[in-house]
Protein backbone atom coordinates (compact mmCIF):
# COMPACT_ATOMS: atom_id res chain seq x y z
CA UNK A 1 0.00 0.00 0.00
CA UNK A 2 1.81 3.56 -0.98
CA UNK A 3 1.53 5.99 1.67
CA UNK A 4 -0.62 8.20 -0.50
CA UNK A 5 -3.42 5.30 -0.58
CA UNK A 6 -3.01 5.17 3.01
CA UNK A 7 -3.62 8.54 3.35
CA UNK A 8 -6.56 8.42 1.58
CA UNK A 9 -7.97 5.35 3.63
CA UNK A 10 -7.15 7.14 6.66
CA UNK A 11 -9.54 10.31 5.65
CA UNK A 12 -12.06 8.09 4.50
CA UNK A 13 -12.58 6.43 7.95
CA UNK A 14 -12.36 10.07 9.85
CA UNK A 15 -14.73 11.21 7.14
CA UNK A 16 -17.44 8.11 7.44
CA UNK A 17 -16.40 6.29 10.90
CA UNK A 18 -15.40 9.76 12.64
CA UNK A 19 -15.78 9.93 16.09
CA UNK A 20 -16.08 13.97 17.74
CA UNK A 21 -13.10 13.50 20.65
CA UNK A 22 -11.72 16.26 22.15
CA UNK A 23 -8.06 13.66 21.84
CA UNK A 24 -5.97 14.46 19.62
CA UNK A 25 -5.63 12.64 16.18
CA UNK A 26 -1.98 11.05 16.85
CA UNK A 27 -3.49 9.91 20.27
CA UNK A 28 -6.66 8.74 18.92
CA UNK A 29 -4.78 6.22 16.12
CA UNK A 30 -2.10 4.89 18.29
CA UNK A 31 -5.22 4.06 21.31
CA UNK A 32 -7.01 2.53 18.55
CA UNK A 33 -4.07 0.23 17.27
CA UNK A 34 -3.39 -0.64 20.63
CA UNK A 35 -6.69 -1.67 21.32
CA UNK A 36 -7.33 -3.53 18.59
CA UNK A 37 -3.97 -5.92 19.10
CA UNK A 38 -5.59 -6.21 22.50
CA UNK A 39 -8.73 -7.35 21.31
CA UNK A 40 -7.31 -10.10 18.87
CA UNK A 41 -5.41 -11.42 21.92
CA UNK A 42 -8.99 -11.47 23.92
CA UNK A 43 -10.48 -13.17 20.93
CA UNK A 44 -7.32 -16.08 20.64
CA UNK A 45 -7.11 -16.25 24.75
CA UNK A 46 -10.93 -16.91 24.23
CA UNK A 47 -10.86 -19.44 21.85
CA UNK A 48 -7.85 -21.30 23.80
CA UNK A 49 -9.88 -21.42 26.98
CA UNK A 50 -12.73 -22.44 25.47
CA UNK A 51 -10.72 -25.28 23.59
CA UNK A 52 -9.18 -26.05 26.83
CA UNK A 53 -12.54 -26.21 28.72
CA UNK A 54 -14.36 -28.61 25.99
CA UNK A 55 -11.14 -30.95 25.94
CA UNK A 56 -10.48 -30.94 29.79
CA UNK A 57 -10.14 -34.71 31.48
CA UNK A 58 -8.87 -35.88 35.10
CA UNK A 59 -9.34 -36.30 38.35
CA UNK A 60 -10.43 -32.80 38.65
CA UNK A 61 -12.26 -32.37 35.54
CA UNK A 62 -14.87 -30.64 37.46
CA UNK A 63 -13.51 -27.92 39.09
CA UNK A 64 -11.22 -27.40 35.81
CA UNK A 65 -13.91 -27.29 33.32
CA UNK A 66 -16.11 -24.62 35.61
CA UNK A 67 -12.77 -22.51 36.23
CA UNK A 68 -12.36 -22.19 32.36
CA UNK A 69 -15.78 -21.58 31.82
CA UNK A 70 -16.41 -19.06 34.42
CA UNK A 71 -13.25 -17.49 32.76
CA UNK A 72 -14.26 -17.93 29.28
CA UNK A 73 -16.45 -15.87 30.29
CA UNK A 74 -15.19 -13.00 31.37
CA UNK A 75 -12.78 -12.59 28.59
CA UNK A 76 -15.53 -12.64 25.76
CA UNK A 77 -17.25 -10.29 28.29
CA UNK A 78 -14.10 -8.16 27.95
CA UNK A 79 -14.52 -8.12 23.38
CA UNK A 80 -17.59 -5.71 22.60
CA UNK A 81 -16.45 -2.98 25.50
CA UNK A 82 -12.57 -3.46 23.88
CA UNK A 83 -13.90 -2.39 20.10
CA UNK A 84 -16.77 0.11 21.10
CA UNK A 85 -14.06 1.98 22.95
CA UNK A 86 -11.68 2.39 19.80
CA UNK A 87 -14.90 3.52 18.12
CA UNK A 88 -15.94 6.11 20.35
CA UNK A 89 -12.80 7.67 20.45
CA UNK A 90 -13.17 7.89 16.52
CA UNK A 91 -11.00 5.35 15.96
CA UNK A 92 -11.26 1.58 14.12
CA UNK A 93 -11.77 -2.50 15.18
CA UNK A 94 -11.28 -5.83 14.07
CA UNK A 95 -12.71 -6.63 11.09
CA UNK A 96 -12.28 -10.65 10.08
CA UNK A 97 -10.94 -13.77 11.97
CA UNK A 98 -8.15 -13.18 9.51
CA UNK A 99 -7.12 -9.78 11.22
CA UNK A 100 -7.40 -11.23 14.52
CA UNK A 101 -4.80 -14.12 13.26
CA UNK A 102 -2.60 -11.60 12.13
CA UNK A 103 -2.33 -9.04 15.17
CA UNK A 104 -2.71 -12.20 18.08
CA UNK A 105 0.32 -12.97 20.24
CA UNK A 106 -1.89 -15.88 21.78
CA UNK A 107 -0.32 -19.06 20.59
CA UNK A 108 -2.39 -21.27 19.18
CA UNK A 109 -2.71 -25.05 20.75
CA UNK A 110 -4.48 -27.57 18.16
CA UNK A 111 -3.04 -30.73 20.28
CA UNK A 112 -5.40 -33.75 20.26
CA UNK A 113 -4.75 -34.04 24.09
CA UNK A 114 -3.14 -31.64 26.56
CA UNK A 115 -2.84 -32.63 30.15
CA UNK A 116 -4.76 -30.63 32.55
CA UNK A 117 -1.75 -29.04 34.29
CA UNK A 118 0.03 -27.95 30.85
CA UNK A 119 -3.49 -27.03 30.02
CA UNK A 120 -3.70 -24.23 33.07
CA UNK A 121 -0.34 -23.54 32.89
CA UNK A 122 -0.22 -22.38 29.67
CA UNK A 123 -3.33 -20.29 30.00
CA UNK A 124 -1.85 -19.00 32.91
CA UNK A 125 1.04 -17.92 30.93
CA UNK A 126 -1.10 -16.39 28.46
CA UNK A 127 -2.71 -14.40 31.18
CA UNK A 128 0.47 -12.94 32.23
CA UNK A 129 1.19 -12.25 28.81
CA UNK A 130 -1.96 -9.62 28.30
CA UNK A 131 -1.65 -8.37 31.70
CA UNK A 132 1.60 -6.50 29.88
CA UNK A 133 -0.10 -5.83 27.01
CA UNK A 134 -3.14 -4.15 28.84
CA UNK A 135 -0.73 -2.38 30.46
CA UNK A 136 1.20 -1.20 27.31
CA UNK A 137 -1.87 0.19 26.14
CA UNK A 138 -2.60 1.94 29.56
CA UNK A 139 0.59 3.76 29.14
CA UNK A 140 -0.40 4.86 25.56
CA UNK A 141 -3.57 5.91 27.17
CA UNK A 142 -1.64 7.92 29.73
CA UNK A 143 0.78 9.72 26.77
CA UNK A 144 -2.51 10.45 24.94
CA UNK A 145 -4.52 11.98 28.10
CA UNK A 146 -7.23 9.10 27.73
CA UNK A 147 -8.90 8.26 31.16
CA UNK A 148 -11.83 6.35 30.35
CA UNK A 149 -9.89 4.13 28.09
CA UNK A 150 -7.20 3.56 30.80
CA UNK A 151 -9.93 3.47 33.58
CA UNK A 152 -11.36 0.36 31.62
CA UNK A 153 -8.09 -1.10 30.87
CA UNK A 154 -7.39 -0.93 35.13
CA UNK A 155 -10.57 -3.10 35.60
CA UNK A 156 -9.25 -5.81 32.54
CA UNK A 157 -5.87 -5.48 34.35
CA UNK A 158 -7.52 -6.73 37.49
CA UNK A 159 -9.07 -9.23 36.25
CA UNK A 160 -6.74 -10.79 34.22
CA UNK A 161 -4.24 -10.44 37.33
CA UNK A 162 -7.39 -12.86 39.16
CA UNK A 163 -7.24 -15.28 36.62
CA UNK A 164 -3.56 -15.61 36.35
CA UNK A 165 -3.86 -16.13 40.10
CA UNK A 166 -6.26 -19.04 40.01
CA UNK A 167 -4.55 -20.58 37.17
CA UNK A 168 -1.11 -20.28 39.28
CA UNK A 169 -2.83 -22.39 42.46
CA UNK A 170 -4.20 -24.48 40.32
CA UNK A 171 -1.04 -25.44 39.01
CA UNK A 172 1.04 -25.11 42.19
CA UNK A 173 2.40 -28.48 43.64
CA UNK A 174 0.51 -29.41 46.95
CA UNK A 175 3.30 -29.10 48.95
CA UNK A 176 5.82 -26.89 47.39
CA UNK A 177 6.35 -23.70 46.74
CA UNK A 178 5.94 -20.87 44.26
CA UNK A 179 7.95 -22.28 41.48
Amino acid sequence: MTDRMAQAGAAHVRTYLGTPTGLKQAAVHEIATGLKAVLADVFALYIKTKNFHWHMSGRHFRDYHLLLDEQGEQIFAMTDPLAERARKIGGTTLHSVGEIGRLTKVADNDAEYVTPEDMLAELREDNLALTARLRAVHGVCDEGHDVATASLLETWIDETERRTWFLFEATRPAFGGND
